[in-house]
């Protein structure tokens, strides 16, 4: 899995990432969802991921999921990524609006 921050890995330009497709991916609930999100982002609950994973490998596109805290995000990551979709995990909502500015 590849993190956008910390670690010893360089952080990712999510901004530019999106601009090349990328697609933003909002793994919180629908009720988190319905208040407030990152622009242009899809909701799919983290519980519901699995039974997108097609539907996700079909977009052909990278996947930048966030969540409240980036913990649910990082589960989203490393369960793409172990089913062979290029993942990342960009953190927390607010997080994603800083670096999208």
């Amino acid at each position: 899995m590849q993190k956008l921050f910390g670690g010893s890995s360089a952080a990712i330009d999510i901004k530019t990432m999106i601009a090349n497709g990328a697609r933003l991916v909002d793994v919180r609930t629908p009720q988190e969802f319905a208040e407030g999100y990152a622009e242009g982002a899809i909701n799919i609950p983290l519980q519901d991921l699995q039974r997108q994973l097609s539907k996700m490998k079909s977009w052909n596109a990278p996947i930048v999921a966030y969540c409240r805290s980036g913990n649910r995000s990082g589960i989203a990551a490393q369960i793409l990524n172990a089913n062979g979709i290029e993942a990342y995990n960009a953190g927390s909502l607010g997080q994603v609006n800083a670096l999208l500015k």
